[in-house]
This record gives structure tokens, C-alpha cells and sequence, in this order.
């Protein structure tokens, strides 16, 4: 079978079996095992040997971290250091001690031992960023640290590569000590250059790229700086990902990192895909029945002393149980690098081949089980959690909340988000000395105000545990003032479950979304950028010298109506491209030429669903015109429209 032949047998067989399981929502990432397996070299049927797919697999892994760096800028890294780095290594040495100890006392060799709490100490950045991602957990507290320590391990992973040979030449504790000296040497000097020197280029890089406005040519260089920075951090024998993940954090901090992860995602999923089916290949199944018993205790060792071991870390810091279980949770899943560290094992003969395919499999198993463990890892969770212990990932929040009692306020107001608009908007409801409380995700601005004495707590307002400790059946109203949208959309959707009744007023930046939210359960919408419109509009009529009384009831009547006529403009090109679909209404001009049916007919005789505004007809223009106005040719109607019912009105007037 020819190069081309297998490469058409693997994406048949993949798009297969990755939408069947997207039927039935199992991880994407487990069909792409299957198909590994299917198509390996231990199984019946036929057998994909394409010279180049494990170097493209590995590339998978790289732009995986890339993405992943664009989403931890260095503040966030900073703010974190002190947990991150204590617990990214307390998790890797701890694991590798007791998983080690176990090992040695069941019979293995100190050295054999060593190698297998090495390669269990490992958690997959891929199966966790991409699960979190597909889930939306990514940006949740127990996600983000997740993600951080599962990265953090990738750099200590560093000093096993060059440990385990050495050990295998049974040589003197000089030489490993000298060793690692080099190796952090290398990875302090990686890091400087990545960093450091990217920090300094890449922002004009990108900004004079994004001057040439190609497509083509921002791609290619989003490509060039992941991988330039993935050789440079390989060069000085550290791993590709590494480089990937220093470059992503740099681009992260500009204004281009929204649109590089956007270039870089399709990439990103088709060679992490690639990725899971190498991995799927090296499943030996006429090996498994002599080892499937070992492979399960490694398997149960494996997740059960990490998930224990992560829990018991994430306590010491401060942490409310449900977040430390859920961490655990997270980073109990064996990881690639793991089988890294096993193959310079093996081929160092530090261990042999029996201990690597038991190991091997354990790893997989692992990998197999954690997509399931990952997506209700809060189910999990809340089987070791006290149904009155706090819930989430606020036990500060949820104390301070019951020190307020909100549970016996009345009428109260919620406010989500207490950015500029949420603290206007608080400002105001306590000069009216009505009670409010307010969630807000940004740690330092709930600090605070707390501290000043406001009644605003840290929280995710699509937390629906914590939603539950607002007693939402006394409330009055509830702000959404923040402009995510999809969290706003979700937040929706969990008040209309519990209190559909409840007034709900929501910001967004523009009246894009206006229908969805309002469709999702929001009382009122506020678009900003209409407000800002209309506040513009009434400024400079006052400055014109138009009466006061006859500005405030134009505003009147705009909010009376739904902002109508502001939002009637042209889209033009560039907006349309922006923002349009064909069922936004906007104006439209509809030019009137023979033969058109409608000339001589009064606008009376138009059966069309449009809005008539008015008709310029050779220099005047006829505002609102009445019914039993004659159309005539050379007219111009201004109508009011969505563009497919436009393109509809167009086909029966000329048909």
C-alpha cells in the first residue's frame, strides 16, 4: 500500500470514528487511540507505516502548549509562582518517593523503582488542556492551576531524561549531580533567550506582519516563531514544548493573542489527533493477557496516589477541599512525557521489557480513563466533599457570604461583574440605600472592596452551587454587567431553571446578541455601544441649541423603543463582513428601474415584509410616506430589512 493509499485509509477510518463518538459525546481524543490501535502493527487488518507520523505527532504536542502559554500570561504566572512551582514540584517528587517506595517493596530494583515513579509522576498537559477546553473548565480556578502544575511537570521532566541514562551506566552520584547542574544551566539560558529576547521582538514582529494584511503571511509566522521557539529550547536538550509554551506566554501579553490562537488551532487539533493515534498503536493486545492484571494495579496506583496526593498539597496552601480534590482530579491522569522517560529507560536497560509494557499499559489505561475523570471530575469530587462544606472554588467567598447573611436579605439586587459598569451601577443602588451583593472573578478589585466595606465577594456567576448561596427567591433583580457573552448565556439558563419570574438586565457591547439574550431569558438588554450612540447624539444636539424637553423625550422614545432607530444604519462592507448575517435588519437602498413591477402602483400594493422609510425622488425626499404614494421610476426606497428578506423583495419585484 503506497504513502498516498495509507494516508487516505487513515482519515477515512478517523473522521469515522472521531464523529461517532462525537454522537454519542465521548472524548475525541479516546477515538483517536482506537484508531491507532486499528491501524497498528499488533492487530489484524491493515497496518499504517508512514515514516513521518511520529515527528508530525510530536508537532501536535508543541502548538498544544503554544496555545496553552497564549492563556498564561506572566502576571498570571507570577501570581501564581509561589503555589505553581511549590506544588508542580512537590507533586512530581512526592509521587515519584511513594510510587518508588511501593515499587522497590514489592521486589523491583532501587533503580527499576526510580524509573517507574518517574514515568507515573507525569500528567498529560494534552488530555487536560484539550478536556478542559471542550468542557469550558479552562479558565476555572481548579483548571488553571491544573494546567499550570501539569506544564510546570514538563520542565522537570528535564532532570529524569538525563538521570536515567546515567543510572543505566551505573555511574558515580558525581556525575548525575554535574549533570543536572548543566541541565538547569540550559533551561535558565532557554528561557532567557525565549523569553526575554521574544518579549523584546515578537510584539514589533507581529505588528509590522499584521500591517500587510495577508492571512497567509500572519499564518506562516505564527508557525515560524512556535517552532523557532521549540528548537531553540530542544538545541540545549530540554523538550520542543517547552520553547512553545515560553513563546506562547510572550505573544499572550499583546494584542494579537486572541487571532494567533485562532491561526494556530487548526494545527493544533489535527496533529494532536495524530498524537493519540501513535500513541494507540503501541497497544499490544497478545501481550495483555499475561500482564492485564499488573497493568490494573498500576492503573489504580497510578490515579489514586496523584488524585490523593495533589488533594493533600492543594490543603496546605489554603485551598477549600472541593478545588483541592478537583485539582487532584485533574493531574491524576498518567502523561505523555511519561512514556518520554520510559523509552530512554528501555533503552537505557535501566529497566526491562515485561516492566515497560506493564508500566506502558498502566500509562494508557490512565490516559484511557482520564477524559472521563476530567469531565466530572465536580461529580467526583463532591462524593469526598460534606454536602455543608463550602462548594467550589470559594471557600473564602462562600465564608465571607455567610458572615453577610444574604440568605436573610430581601429584595435584594445581584450584580455580576463589578467592573466600571457594575460599581456605577452599585454606587447608585446604595445612595438609593437598596442592598445589593456583587461577584467578580478579579481577585485584587474583590479585595478591595471588600476591604473597603463593599458587599462584593469572588465568584463565578456560572457557578451554580455558588448561585444557590444568593438566595435568588428574594431577590429583586439581577444584573449581568460583565460582557462575556457565553457566561451571560449560561447564567440565563440557570436563573430560568430556578426563577424564571426574576428580572434579569443584561450588558453587551453591541446589539449583535441582543436576540440570543433575550431569548435566553433577559429582561432588558443594554447594548454599550447604542448608549454611547444615543449619550453622543443628545450631546450634540444640546450643543446645536436644540431644546432640553425635546432631547429627553427623543431619548425617551428611542429607549421606549428598543433603541429602533439608531439601530436602523447601512452596514457597508466592512461591517457586514464584521458583524452581519443574513437575519440582521439594517438599511437598505432598493433602487427602482424598468421593468420593475411595482412602478405606477401605490405603495399600498407591496406585500413585502419591509419597513418603508422613505423615497428620494431626484433631489427631494419624501419622509414616511403615506400609503397611497405612486412609485415611479428612478425612485429610491430606503427600507428598513434584514438582507434576506432583501434579497427575497429584490426577486419579486423584478420577477
Amino acid at each position: 500500500m503506497g504513502n498516498f493509499s495509507q494516508v487516505l485509509l487513515l482519515l477515512g477510518i478517523t473522521v469515522s470514528i472521531v464523529v461517532f463518538f462525537a454522537r454519542f459525546h465521548i472524548p475525541s481524543s479516546l477515538g483517536y487511540l482506537l484508531v491507532g490501535f486499528i491501524l497498528g502493527p499488533h492487530t489484524m487488518g491493515p497496518i499504517i507505516n508512514l515514516p513521518h507520523i511520529t515527528t508530525l505527532a510530536e508537532f501536535g504536542i508543541v502548538f498544544l502548549l503554544f496555545t496553552i502559554g497564549l492563556n498564561f500570561s506572566l502576571p498570571q504566572i507570577y501570581a501564581l509562582r509561589h503555589r505553581v512551582f511549590s506544588l508542580g514540584t512537590g507533586q512530581v517528587v512526592l509521587t515519584t518517593i511513594t510510587v518508588g517506595l511501593l515499587a522497590w517493596a514489592v521486589g523491583l530494583s532501587a533503580t527499576a523503582a526510580f524509573v517507574v515513579g518517574a514515568v507515573f509522576a507525569q500528567s498529560s498537559t494534552t488530555i487536560i488542556g484539550k478536556q478542559l477546553a471542550e468542557q469550558g473548565e479552562e479558565n476555572s480556578r481548579h483548571g488553571k492551576l491544573g494546567l499550570a502544575m501539569s506544564v510546570f511537570q514538563d520542565v522537570t521532566a528535564v532532570p529524569f531524561v538525563v538521570i536515567i541514562p546515567v543510572l543505566g551506566m551505573a555511574v558515580g552520584a558525581d556525575l548525575i549531580f554535574n549533570s543536572l547542574i548543566a541541565a538547569l544551566a540550559k533551561a535558565l539560558l532557554a528561557f532567557c533567550l525565549v523569553f526575554f529576547i521574544g518579549r523584546w521582538l515578537l510584539g514589533p514582529l507581529f505588528h509590522f506582519v499584521a500591517q500587510r494584511r495577508s492571512a497567509e503571511v500572519f499564518t506562516l509566522t505564527v508557525l515560524l516563531v512556535a517552532l523557532l521557539a521549540a528548537w531553540t529550547t530542544e538545541s540545549f536538550g530540554l523538550s520542543l514544548a517547552f520553547g512553545a509554551f515560553l513563546a506562547g506566554m510572550v505573544l499572550g501579553e499583546t494584542q494579537f493573542r486572541h487571532q494567533v490562537e485562532s491561526t494556530i488551532r487548526p494545527f493544533r487539533d489535527v496533529l494532536l489527533g495524530l498524537f493519540f493515534i501513535g500513541i494507540g498503536m503501541l497497544l499490544d493486545p497478545s501481550g495483555f493477557l499475561s500482564i492485564w492484571h499488573w497493568a490494573i494495579v498500576g492503573t489504580l496506583v497510578l490515579l489514586i496516589s496523584k488524585t490523593l496526593l495533589v488533594m493533600m498539597l492543594m490543603k496546605t496552601t489554603g485551598s477549600d477541599w472541593l478545588t483541592a480534590w478537583r485539582t487532584g482530579l485533574l493531574l491524576a491522569v498518567g502523561g505523555e512525557f511519561g512514556f518520554a522517560v520510559l523509552a530512554i529507560a528501555l533503552s537505557a536497560d535501566v529497566i526491562d521489557v515485561f516492566l515497560g509494557q506493564i508500566v506502558l499499559a498502566s500509562v494508557l489505561f490512565s490516559m484511557i480513563a482520564g477524559p472521563f475523570i476530567i469531565r466530572y471530575n465536580k461529580v467526583i469530587a463532591r462524593c469526598f466533599v460534606r454536602e455543608h462544606q463550602p462548594s467550589a472554588q470559594h471557600t473564602a467567598t462562600q465564608q465571607n457570604l455567610t458572615v453577610a447573611s444574604p440568605m436573610s436579605m430581601q429584595d435584594h439586587v445581584i450584580i455580576f461583574g463589578y467592573g466600571r459598569i457594575g460599581q456605577s451601577v452599585a454606587y447608585l443602588l446604595s445612595e438609593e440605600k437598596i442592598p445589593y451583593l456583587a461577584l467578580d472573578l478579579d481577585s485584587s478589585r474583590v479585595r478591595q472592596a471588600h476591604t473597603a466595606g463593599k458587599p462584593v465577594y469572588y465568584g463565578d456567576a456560572t457557578d451554580r452551587s455558588l448561585l444557590d448561596l444568593l438566595n435568588l427567591n428574594q431577590a429583586r433583580l439581577v444584573i449581568i454587567s460583565h460582557d462575556n457573552v457565553a457566561a451571560s448565556l449560561k447564567t440565563l439558563e440557570y436563573l430560568q431553571t430556578i426563577r424564571s419570574d426574576l428580572p434579569v438586565m443584561v450588558r453587551t457591547r453591541d446589539e449583535s446578541c441582543i436576540d440570543e439574550l433575550k431569548k435566553a431569558g433577559a429582561t432588558e438588554v443594554v447594548p454599550e455601544t447604542l448608549e454611547a450612540a444615543l449619550m453622543i447624539a443628545t450631546q450634540s444636539l444640546l450643543l446645536l441649541g436644540v431644546p432640553s424637553s425635546k432631547i429627553f423625550q427623543y431619548v425617551e422614545d428611542q429607549r421606549t423603543e428598543k433603541y429602533q432607530l439608531i439601530r436602523e444604519f447601512f452596514q457597508g462592507s466592512l461591517f457586514s463582513n464584521e458583524m452581519g448575517t443574513y437575519n440582521k435588519e439594517s438599511l437598505h437602498l432598493i433602487q427602482i428601474k424598468p421593468p420593475c413591477n411595482l412602478i405606477g402602483h401605490s405603495l399600498s400594493s407591496i406585500r413585502l415584509d419591509i419597513e418603508i422609510l422613505s423615497i428620494i425622488r431626484q433631489d427631494t425626499q419624501l419622509i414616511e410616506p403615506s400609503f397611497d404614494t405612486i412609485i415611479e421610476a428612478n425612485d429610491t426606497l430606503v427600507v428598513h430589512a434584514s438582507s434576506m428578506t432583501l434579497l427575497r423583495a429584490k426577486d419579486i419585484l423584478y420577477g
